[in-house]
């Protein structure tokens, strides 16, 4: 027991760690490194572009280009006169922004040039920050680094904001601002290893191991802690069963356009893409290879494949077109079944219903069924008000890739369909969208598991806190000095 009382001791009389640095992350502490500057706003001609520097000579550099002015008062928009520090010759008239340190974006100091958008004024200024002694130009996302290095940013907010920097659709921006509070969902994960409320887990089983047996600890803190790792477990396996949906709505749903062939394939690729990714023609086998294009439908990112019409016996190049389409359904998220309305009693609709969208439906022995709409193409051949073309068939929509009639319940279809396939990004927790994250959260699902399953205090205790180092570093820090200060606080072990 004086082993572990005096380990704890010595620990605690280091004192506080420092909250605004993170150790190995290769990035220099404020005031170490260079100031550094960035045309922050897009390339090209615009009304108003946005040049930031960060690093201790921001404030020089600011000075140096507004001489002889004082610094603006911090956080304020002021208008200057911006002129090279050498030769005194006016570059621009700007609004100018001081953010000293640590309350900054980087946690350095920092100034913003809002400066008009032409490519001459942008390159003049720039090429005075670049002659002002001490300032070097930002390398590739050197400020974001800079900011997680000084602690304004986790990991995961770091991830997000690229993830929000790189959205195209609706719903990748809005899973790219839910996964900037992806942290704080580890922290709670965390706090569950650490906290049993009202007690610590983590922090009580080590004092158990420490003092339990000269300090007769309550029997029911083990039962506690072990209540608490198990609504854990059941929690990580429930999020890591949707990390698939996660990756495709970052990355974009597989949705494979099948069917025989002049079915209308390529014509429905070319309508929904808004752009002539496959060449249309009524000679059958037109296309003999996969073609991919990303597309927005209904607010999901999709990568949409254009397949081969499947029949056999044609020659040797469209029957390997034929077995790449074949593979290539294979691994679909989603299936659009094109068939041509007007032909649903030939052999070749008759085949492809009976073996695509058949097995589809039905799935493989495990009970997984693909997702498949059966979209009914060149509707306009169709008598005016007559009946279903086939009321035997599954349920099916239909559409005229030359009028567009029945488009407009296509994408509503496949926008459900795809908030299936990607999930909701504006409900529930954040979704996982990078392996990263998967591989640490099974490796903190395995380590409890661990737990659960071993008898010995000290295993259990080390089980606890690879688990915890797991949560930390999909956030980037994390360490062992909190649950020190947990033991202390909660079980006043001095007395």
């Amino acid at each position: 027991m004086w082993r572990g009382l005096w380990t704890l001791v010595t620990r605690a009389a280091r004192g506080p760690r420092r909250p605004c640095t993170r150790q190995g992350s290769g990035v220099p502490a404020a005031g170490a490194g260079a100031t550094i500057f960035a045309l922050s706003s897009g390339q090209g001609r615009c009304g108003i572009a946005v040049i930031r520097t960060s690093g201790p000579a921001s404030g020089h550099a600011l000075r140096s280009l507004t001489a002889p002015r004082d610094l603006p008062p911090a956080r304020s928009a002021c208008l200057r006169l911006l002129s090279h520090p050498r030769s005194g010759e006016p570059l621009d008239r700007a609004l100018v922004l001081w953010f000293p340190g640590p309350q900054s974006f980087t946690g350095e100091d920092c100034a913003e040039f809002h400066v008009h958008g032409g490519p001459a004024v942008v390159s003049g200024v720039l090429q005075a920050l670049g002659d002002v002694p001490g300032l070097r130009p930002a390398e590739a996302g050197e400020f974001t680094r800079r900011a997680f290095a000084h602690g304004k940013l986790s990991l995961t907010e770091v991830e997000g904001l690229a993830d929000l920097i790189h959205a195209e659709t609706e719903a990748q921006r809005r899973q790219a601002l839910r996964q900037l509070g992806l942290g704080h969902l580890c922290h709670g994960w965390a706090k569950t290893l650490t906290k049993a409320s009202p007690l610590f887990a983590l922090a009580h089983v080590e004092a158990y191991i420490d003092f339990g047996e000269d300090d007769n600890l309550e029997e029911s803190v083990l039962e506690r802690a072990n209540s608490e790792v198990r609504e854990l477990e059941l929690a990580l396996g429930a999020h890591l069963r949707d990390a698939r949906r996660g990756q495709r709505l970052r990355s974009g749903a597989h949705v494979v356009v099948a069917g025989p062939p002049n079915a209308g394939k390529s014509s429905l690729v070319n309508l929904l893409s808004r752009k002539p990714v496959s060449i249309v023609s009524p000679e059958p086998g037109t296309t003999r290879d996969v073609l991919e294009t990303p597309v927005d439908l209904g607010g999901f990112p999709a990568l949409l494949s254009d397949t081969a019409g499947l029949r056999e016996g044609a020659g040797p190049v469209e029957q390997e077109g034929v077995r790449r389409a074949r593979e290539r359904l294979e691994q679909a998220d989603l299936i659009l079944a094109v068939l041509d309305a007007s032909e649903l009693a030939s052999p070749s609709s008759r085949n492809f219903l009976d073996t695509i969208v058949a097995l589809a439906g039905a799935g493989s022995p495990s009970g997984n069924s693909q997702r498949l709409l059966l979209v009914l193409n060149k509707s306009d051949l169709l008598p005016p008000g007559g009946p279903d073309p086939s009321p035997n068939l599954p349920p099916h929509l239909l559409l005229s890739c030359l009028t567009g009639e029945g488009l407009d319940g296509l994408l509503e279809a496949l926008r459900k369909e795809l908030a299936e396939v990607c999930g909701d990004p504006s409900t529930g927790p954040p979704l996982l969208t990078r392996a990263r994250h998967q591989h640490h959260l099974q490796g903190c699902l395995d380590a409890l598991r661990h737990y659960a399953q071993t008898r010995d205090l000290a295993l259990a205790a080390e089980a606890l806190r690879l688990a915890r180092g797991h949560l930390a570093r999909i956030t980037g820090g994390g360490g062992t000095e909190e649950i020190l200060d947990v033991i202390f606080r909660d079980f006043c072990v001095g007395k």
